[in-house]
């Protein structure tokens, strides 16, 4: 509705008085477009890291089609994990971090802390998977592919304008994995018809894969990063839900068939009868199925993904993280303090990983296990502030119901799972329990 516009006497004046209003408002509209599709492929590629390739060929390695039914409850838990943070930080319009304080003092500074060393555990294993992919994509030295990986991150948030051009690499790269993988996928042939039977009655059911799976996919700074991008969008409040709504699910749609995809393109191979080597300080079984399937090309194009995976991860897990930073300082809530911590971040993840020399795989795997066992602790704060705190928080808000159910589930169900795997998962690390 338009206010303050003559109904009669002037319809000239009233259609001229109009057009600029509503050109300004898809001028704003198309240049806010940028944010909200950075924010939807943040949140994807996020979740698609060098962290959750690993996993994939690892697990259905050794479970088969039976890892199917881990993909499904991952999937079900982004949905009620990302509609929920999605629309409070953004009904909000605070981060996650002032929001968790706002509800229990200084909680958001507990989940600060945990995010920042889970970011940082999950970005010095973005930077190895990025060497393993320039390794696998160029021949390059694994450690010089993770310098150069970390190095083009940095190079990206010096920009004065930093915010398009992360945007444009996640939207771009994310785009080119899922058509890369969709290929390897069609080439391998996997048994659809068993992956789609045991995706919901499973043969064998491993709670440490399916911890370890949500944690490399929703847990640790992946539950926030997309939320947080989206709010540079200027699209926040309560007038804004819908939109929101929809790109969260456009984003957890984007990260299932992605997730699903590269499932049936590592199966094709497990089926065929084709044993991955998991041991050894350099197994690379994602490398090895992409290679049994095309060759020298399939090792091409798996370097490409890997290292596009990698890349994308350590731009989503330092700005998060980073994003983190500003409850204990205020002058890192953006602009270039807040890119000056995220550069100061991915370097001293990148000194980590030259100095450590851990093997990339193990170390991949377990920070999923590690992120996934963070997720119920923020999970715990956000429901409270919905159940209970919503008029005060989140400003009058009614929040749905049927969202705060989800999320609760989700939330028992994640405490549960990690209960359960705490220790299968140091156990396939090969760390006493």
């Amino acid at each position: 509705m338009e206010m303050g516009i003559p109904m009669t006497d002037a319809p000239q004046q009233s259609s001229t008085a109009e057009q600029p209003s509503k050109a300004k408002a898809k001028a704003f509209a198309k240049s806010r477009r940028g944010p909200i599709l950075g924010a939807i492929f943040l949140m994807a590629t996020s979740a698609i890291g060098p962290g959750f390739i690993t996993q994939t060929a690892t697990f259905t390695a050794q479970l088969g089609a039976a890892f199917a039914f881990a993909i499904l409850v991952s999937i079900l838990i982004d949905f009620a994990v990302q509609m929920n943070i999605w629309r409070m930080i953004t009904v909000s319009g605070k981060r996650a971090g002032d929001l968790a304080n706002q509800a229990v003092p200084y909680s958001g500074h507990v989940l600060a802390v945990l995010i920042i060393i889970g970011g940082l555990a999950f970005n010095i294993g973005n930077i190895a998977g990025g060497g393993l992919g320039l390794n696998a994509l160029l021949g390059l030295d694994p450690k010089i592919g993770g310098l150069l990986t970390g190095a083009l991150a940095i190079g990206i948030f010096l920009f004065k304008k930093a915010g398009p051009v992360v945007d444009i690499v996640v939207m771009v790269l994310g785009i080119g994995m899922i058509a890369m993988t969709l290929i390897v996928a069609i080439a391998s042939q996997p048994p659809i018809g068993e992956a789609l039977r045991q995706t919901i009655v499973p043969d064998e059911i491993s709670f440490a894969t399916i911890t370890t799976i949500v944690g490399g996919t929703v847990g640790g700074y992946i539950t926030y990063a997309g939320a947080h991008r989206y709010l540079e969008s200027g699209f926040v409040g309560p007038d804004h839900v819908q939109g929101v709504h929809r790109a969260s699910m456009q984003g957890i749609l984007v990260t299932g068939i992605m997730r699903y995809v590269l499932f049936l393109a590592i199966l094709g191979v497990v089926a065929s009868g084709v044993t991955l080597d998991l041991a050894g300080q350099a197994a690379n079984p994602a490398a090895q199925a992409f290679g049994h399937v095309l060759g020298e090309a399939g090792l091409r194009i798996f370097g490409f993904i890997f290292w596009a995976a990698a890349i994308t991860s350590v731009i989503g897990a330092a700005f998060t993280s980073a994003t983190f930073m500003s409850v204990f300082s205020k002058r890192l809530a953006g602009g270039w303090p807040l890119q000056v911590a995220t550069v100061a971040f991915i370097v001293v993840s990148l000194v980590v990983y030259l100095l450590i020399g851990t093997a990339p795989a193990a170390l991949l795997v377990f920070v999923g296990g590690f992120n996934g066992l963070i997720l119920p602790i923020g999970l715990t704060i956000f429901m409270y502030i919905g159940w209970f705190r919503s008029k005060d928080v989140l400003g009058g808000y009614r929040y749905p119901r049927w969202l705060l159910i989800i999320g609760t589930i989700a939330t028992l169900l994640s405490f549960w799972m990690g209960a359960n795997s705490i220790g299968p998962i140091f156990a396939f690390l090969g760390v006493g329990a």
